[in-house]
Parts: C-alpha cells; structure tokens; sequence
C-alpha cells in the first residue's frame, strides 16, 4: 500500500518506520526538506512536501501536532478519494482536557477535507509503544479502536494488522469524540502516577456478574 506521510516528527517516525519494514511504499511529507529528507533516509522511505506526500498515498497519516494540522492539510492540497490516519490528540496541556469542545478533531479535519475519509487512530498510545515490535504486553497484542466509515476502516485495520496489534471497529467519525476525550482523561491519569488500565475489569465483568 502506498502511504502518504504528513510530518515529520516522532509518530511519522514510528509509525511510517514500521509500514516501511513490513513492506509498505511510504513517502514522509515535510514543511522542511531537510527534515523530511533526513526521517526517510533513517526509515528508507521517499520524502517530499507535503502535497506530494499527499498525492502519493492512498492512505495519509496526520502525524503533526493537533494545532499544525489544519495548515498541514491546507498544504497537503486537494485528496479526493483518500484516507486520512488522524493520530492527533487535542488535549491541553497540564489540564487533561479537550481543546476542541463540540466536534471533535477528526471531525474538523473530515469537514476541511470533505473529499476524504477520515479516520481516528493511534492516539491512545506514547509513541514508544508503536516503536515496539510487536506491540504486546504478557503476551496480549494492542487493541487499536478505529472510528470511521466503514470501508475507511476496513483499510485502516489492515496498517494496524501489520503492527501485530488488534484492530476494533469503534463505530462511525461521530465517536472520535469520545476516543478523544478517552486519551484526554487517561493520559492525566499516567501523568498522576496511576495505571490507567486498572480502572477497567475484564470483559467477563463488564456487564456484571451472570
């Protein structure tokens, strides 16, 4: 699969680098040459702007901060057709809580580019994780949760496949909200000390006791 980078940083890097050993034509896109010259040298991919980048994928991933991305897609130029990876996470720093009241981020950006399908993705996660390889813990892979269409998703599940991780189809753009505010409210509770994942009980307990 072709996959269009729009970035430069440390989840282009991550994410962009594992698609590239596991067999995928990946381009990183970059306001800045050097940058993106120097991210696909390191992960041996192509490299160019951002609207080449763009035009060169199938599927795009979003890998810019939350407040660069409108720029990066308005750069990206025109992408009928495409699938956009939205990784971002519109959280305020030190507060934990969301910069985007109402829409969320994904669904912005799916109203900026309405030629696109987008896709919520791989935003519960520190880059770290998506640098291991497989990302699995005693054993279990990572479960990703994917919001979109559902032929944007079906795609989707295959990058998150090639990870070795397990994808789940969370339901439609309109949940990227609450995929959001999920990053928001977990990512306070790792920054406090607390395991975040305790908070849950196993899905035999989910629904009460039978």
């Amino acid at each position: 699969m072709r996959i269009g980078v729009l970035g430069t940083g440390d989840m282009a890097d991550a994410l962009g680098g594992q698609w590239v050993r596991r067999g995928h034509d990946v381009m990183i896109g970059g306001r800045s040459g050097e940058r993106a010259t120097a991210l696909a040298t390191r992960i041996d991919a192509t490299h160019g702007t951002l609207a080449e980048a763009a035009a060169f994928g199938e599927v795009l991933l979003l890998a810019v901060p939350y407040d660069a991305a409108p720029a990066a897609l308005t750069e990206a130029g025109a992408i009928p057709g495409r699938i956009v990876l939205d990784c971002t996470n519109p959280v305020i720093p030190g507060r934990f809580t969301l910069a985007t009241p109402g829409h969320s981020a994904a669904e912005r950006f799916a109203d900026q580019v309405p030629e696109a399908r987008v896709v919520k993705a791989f935003n519960l996660c520190h880059v770290d994780v998506w640098r291991m390889t497989p990302p699995q813990f005693n054993g279990r892979p990572l479960a990703v949760p994917l919001c979109g269409d559902l032929d944007a998703v079906d795609t989707a599940s295959s990058l998150v496949a090639a990870l070795g991780c397990h994808p789940i189809n969370a339901g439609t753009l309109e949940r990227a909200g609450l995929l959001e505010a999920t990053a928001a409210f977990m990512i306070g509770l790792w920054f406090s000390g607390e395991d975040a994942q305790a908070v849950l009980p196993p899905l035999e307990y989910a629904q009460g006791m039978r």
